[in-house]
């Protein structure tokens, strides 16, 4: 153990110990070039010996201090000094997933899937770098106090896994380890995400699926045995998910995610359709097109080939030791593809059929089911029709037949009819007409409405009256279209109207150049010649189309900024504690979905911050014997950990002389305090070495 005070590389100042793994202890430090808090990981004496693994863990580490992403625990510096290897680290306040479940049993689906999302997110940033971690494990899952959850010990993993060190110490490792890894095969990104799946699995299940004494039988575990399914343990987990879990865990590489991105898909939509069947479960064929097939024809194989269920594991089992034979042939390669497309789809499809879901029905059935539901769904709307015209009047033959008791009525077109045939039409309508003038027309004859207003297709009020000019016969004058666009409404209408023209106003439309109010277009085109009291159609300006806020509840904070962004809106985020919802999930929203409102308005909503964590003050332990520490922790609400004795020139034998929190400090209740107690003071030692064990 390193004391406080201690500088490494004549820059990091150590603070205290704030954890211990089983390759190195971590130290909160102070980065006193850059003003900065880190967290600084030293390699345990076990592995300073270790020229190979040294060799390794400085030149991962330093791989990984280029990769920089928002859930990546990042790495700023690595070195040595005085015979201690360290890497210093971002310092990341708040609880590894390993702690979180162990604190909440199991979790719930969807917040299983944000937070695989996150952590899936900072492997694919490894991955785009050529970085293999080598190491998922919920150990190695930080969430901060924010929600933000961070992937961390790149250099050490790879480091560890490359030289086969792996020792009892960090036997853990050994639960999340892929089939290929754990035979000494190789290692690419499908075997990362292998553990992820394993991770998902201890995330909703509370523990992971393979366990045993010794690190060699769950070893063997994932070599041999089969996962069982997650919803045997949790019937409530959805089906998208299970399969998520499944694909991800299968023993041959090829039949699981090819890479982060795909799996990042899928549990993205998992989040919006949680029993989809959308997962494609199976390897790839040679040709590169996944394969799925009908339960049908599954059958029909299984016929053809005289499969049963009692064959099923002997072949399965000595499928997969075909699998990873290294000196398999081409030909054999491809047939074991085949084979396990249709195991998988096989068992696919014995488990949805197991979770109640509809996987039996036979194929034309639905297909007559659906119709019969269209068809009654067609009928009722008849119906409904029906009845809502015959109470209107709408079916009793009185003439009327478009009046309905609608507060609105469309204009007929009128023109080109005398007064005692449009008045005969409008009455149809429930309106009435006013001729407000006569005009020379070229086009219509001696007492033929030539122009009406409002127009063609308007819609106005019941009882309102029409406007009409008449037709003298005499030829009319030419004029040309003045120029109205842009214009207010009003002054267009008088313009169009001083050039001897007829107003008619067209639909208003929705313009981002044009202010509302204003005339966006005319018809015919400015400056076109026309006979005088011709009409002229104006479309005015409705201003900007109002912006529909999006439903962002339940989303995370970045995909809430998305949804809101590409509905032309902006977002506003605060934070409160939630027992409910998972950290980083939106809570609620200040407008509600579907709102219309101004784009570029803004939208405020809550993130959830977590449960909110109940702290306790560390008490001081230093003088005390064991059992008054270990009594004053308890009191604490908090965990004693003995690290056992060692010499101090400072406190008596039997008193604690060191604590790993300081007294005052604020932290979790349940936060493990480790302690030492003294031997007394130190014999002289020569060959001793100051400020390490």
């Amino acid at each position: 153990m390193i004391k406080e005070g201690v500088f490494l590389g004549k820059r990091y100042e150590i603070l205290g110990r704030i954890g211990s793994g089983g390759m190195a202890d971590v130290y909160k430090g102070k980065d006193h070039k850059l003003n900065r808090f880190v967290a600084i990981k030293v390699l345990k004496s076990d592995y300073r010996s270790d020229e190979t693994f040294i060799k390794k863990f400085l030149s991962e580490a330093q791989a990984a201090a280029g990769l920089m992403h928002p859930n990546v625990v990042n790495v700023y510096d690595v070195g040595q000094d005085r015979g201690l290897y360290y890497m210093v680290m971002e310092l990341v306040e708040g609880i590894t997933l390993k702690d979180y479940i162990e604190k909440k049993g199991k979790l719930s689906a969807k917040e299983t899937i944000s937070i695989a999302i996150q952590m899936v997110t900072g492997i694919q940033a490894a991955h785009n770098c050529h970085i293999i971690h080598r190491d998922i494990k919920p150990q190695n899952i930080i969430i901060s106090k924010e929600g933000k959850v961070k992937v961390t010990d790149f250099g050490i993993a790879r480091a560890t896994t490359s030289t086969q060190t792996i020792s009892t110490s960090v036997m853990g490792s050994v639960h999340y380890t892929s089939p290929e890894q754990a035979r000494g095969g190789i290692v690419d990104e499908k075997s990362d995400l292998y553990s992820a799946g394993i991770t998902m699995y201890e995330m909703i299940t509370g523990h992971v699926p393979f366990d045993g004494d010794s690190t060699v039988t769950v070893a063997l575990k994932h070599l041999q045995e089969e996962i069982k399914s997650p919803a045997e343990e949790v019937p409530d987990i959805p089906y998208s998910l299970e399969c998520i879990i499944m694909k991800c865990t299968q023993k041959n590489p090829a039949m699981r995610y090819q890479s982060c991105d795909e799996l990042l898909q899928d549990l993205k939509h998992s989040l919006v359709d949680p029993e989809g069947d959308f997962v494609v479960l199976g390897g790839r064929r040679r040709s590169d097109r996944t394969v799925v097939m009908s339960p049908e024809e599954v059958e029909r194989l299984q016929r053809e080939r005289g499969y049963d269920e009692d064959d099923e594991y002997d072949e399965d089992y000595d499928d997969e030791d075909d699998e990873y034979d290294d000196d398999y042939d081409d030909e054999d390669d491809e047939y074991d593809d085949d084979y396990d497309d249709e195991d998988d789809e096989d068992e696919r499809d014995r488990r949805s059929s197991g979770r109640g879901k509809k996987k039996d029905v036979n194929p034309d059935t639905k297909k007559i089911m659906r119709i019969l539901m269209i068809v009654a769904g067609v009928v009722i709307a008849l119906l409904i029709l029906f009845l809502v015209g015959n109470a209107v009047g709408i079916f009793k033959g009185s003439g009327n037949a478009t009046v309905t008791q609608s507060e609105k009525v469309k204009v007929p077109d009128v023109r080109g009819m005398t007064v005692e045939e449009a008045t005969k039409e409008l009455k149809k309508y429930d309106l009435g007409i006013d001729v407000v003038d006569k005009k020379p027309s070229n086009e219509y004859k001696k007492n033929q409405i030539m122009s009406q207003s409002p127009g063609k297709g308007e819609k106005v009020k019941r009882h309102s009256t029409v406007e009409v000019v008449l037709s003298t016969g005499e030829e009319a004058k030419s004029t040309k279209v003045p120029s109205v666009i842009g214009q207010d409404e009003s002054d267009a209408e008088a313009a169009i109207k001083a050039a001897n023209l007829v107003v008619v106003k067209g639909d208003p439309q929705y313009s981002d150049s044009v202010e509302e109010g204003k005339v966006i277009s005319v018809e015919p085109d400015e400056g076109t010649e026309v006979d005088e009291g011709s009409e002229v159609t104006i479309v005015v300006s409705l201003g900007s189309q109002p912006a529909t806020v999006p439903s962002i509840e339940g989303k995370s904070q970045s995909e809430a900024e998305s949804a809101l962004a590409a509905a032309g809106l902006q977002g506003s985020a605060s934070e409160e504690y939630s027992d409910s919802v998972a950290a980083g999930i939106v809570i609620s929203q200040g407008t509600a979905s579907g709102k219309q409102v101004s784009k570029g308005a803004t939208v405020s909503y809550v993130v959830s911050k977590g449960p909110k964590l109940k702290v306790t003050t560390v008490p001081n332990i230093l003088s005390s014997n064991k059992t008054t520490a270990e009594k004053l922790l308890q009191q604490a609400g908090l965990t004693a950990e003995y690290l056992g004795e060692d010499y101090s020139d400072d406190y008596p034998k039997g008193q604690v002389f060191y604590q790993s929190v300081s007294a005052g400090t604020q932290v979790e209740e349940g936060t493990s305090i480790q302690y030492m107690v003294s031997k007394g003071p130190q014999p002289s030692d020569p060959s001793g070495e100051d400020g390490t064990e």
